[in-house]
């Protein structure tokens, strides 16, 4: 049996609960491709996965192996793949996880080229949150030239995606974020940045937004003072805490989860490619260091995209 390396929790609970160990080097079924990592990203709500706090909606089996985001290079092939070859590098989302290891198989049909202008250990951080925002900028939130955008939590993952996107929609994007994540979100293109630990975010406004994209967990209060910065006849897109605005207000609201999407992940990808879009690597560790991944994350000292490497 050839064994392999992987990041995997037996048990649901704090950041103690991830294991660094070596487990079986998993074979490629029917419609699989054996893939060589070269790096997974770290997404917050796998710290909430960990916790046990999705169970109720994400159950997974024990032991589980986390890594929704993979970027790798096939070397294995299972029966019926056709259009894959072994050395092809390939970038995917992994609905099951599984990419926090050395080794992991992926159905063939939910990958694609990796972007040849970056180096394939950063196209990890592209699947999920490039996902996620590439579908509340344009298909929920409708983004387009001449409207003014609210990003509220520009500084993370999803945020970097959703601004640049946002700008290249000819919004003019107002975009939130701490003073470590200023200058990064003013380098994705955000037009103005509002430094939430100073203040209420509708104290810096000069006047209400066409849609606003919530990327953060809230508080009811802070939720609350955020639904009236929105015009009647705007929209309301959020990927965390539901934003609930007044019933006579004239604003549609939404809260999404992001599908996998390949098709929207190659045009991602053509847009890395054709320097139209940044992979912003805020940081980079090794596999073994994961559970110290998760602690960062849940003191709030993490910021952009964090990659993780066999």
């Amino acid at each position: 049996m050839t064994m392999m390396k992987a990041a995997r929790f037996h048990e649901y609970g704090g950041t103690s609960v991830i294991r660094y160990e070596a487990v079986a080097r998993p074979r490629p079924a029917s419609g699989e491709v054996l893939l060589r990592v070269a790096a997974t990203s770290f997404n917050p709500t796998e710290a909430a996965l960990r916790a046990g706090l999705l169970h109720a909606f994400l159950p997974v089996d024990l032991p589980h192996t986390p890594g929704w985001d993979v970027a790798g290079t096939v070397v294995g092939i299972g029966a019926g793949v056709g259009g894959l070859s072994v050395g092809d590098r390939v970038v995917g989302r992994l609905d099951h996880g599984g990419a926090a290891a050395e080794y992991v198989c992926a159905a063939a049909a939910s990958l694609v080229a990796a972007p040849v202008s970056v180096p394939l250990a950063h196209a990890a951080a592209l699947p999920v949150a490039g996902l996620t925002a590439w579908q509340a900028v344009f298909e929920h939130g409708k983004a387009a030239a001449g409207q003014r955008v609210l990003v509220n939590g520009a500084g993370g993952g999803v945020g970097g995606f959703v601004t640049q996107l946002a700008k290249r929609a000819g919004a003019e994007v107002i975009a939130t974020a701490g003073p470590r994540s200023t200058e990064a979100v003013r380098r994705q293109g955000a037009d103005r940045v509002i430094d939430y630990t100073a203040g209420p975010v509708g104290g810096a406004l000069d006047a209400r937004v066409d849609t606003l994209l919530n990327l953060v967990p809230l508080t009811p209060s802070d939720a609350a003072a955020l639904a009236p910065l929105v015009r009647s006849g705007g929209r309301i897109v959020s990927i965390a805490t539901p934003i609930e605005p007044a019933p006579d207000a004239g604003v549609s609201a939404m809260h999404m989860v992001a599908r996998n999407d390949v098709a929207q992940l190659a045009a991602l990808v053509e847009l890395v490619d054709a320097a139209a879009l940044g992979i912003d690597i805020s940081a980079s560790y090794p596999l073994a260091e994961l559970a110290g991944v998760h602690r960062l994350s849940e003191a709030g000292r993490t910021r952009g995209k964090v990659i993780i490497t066999p």
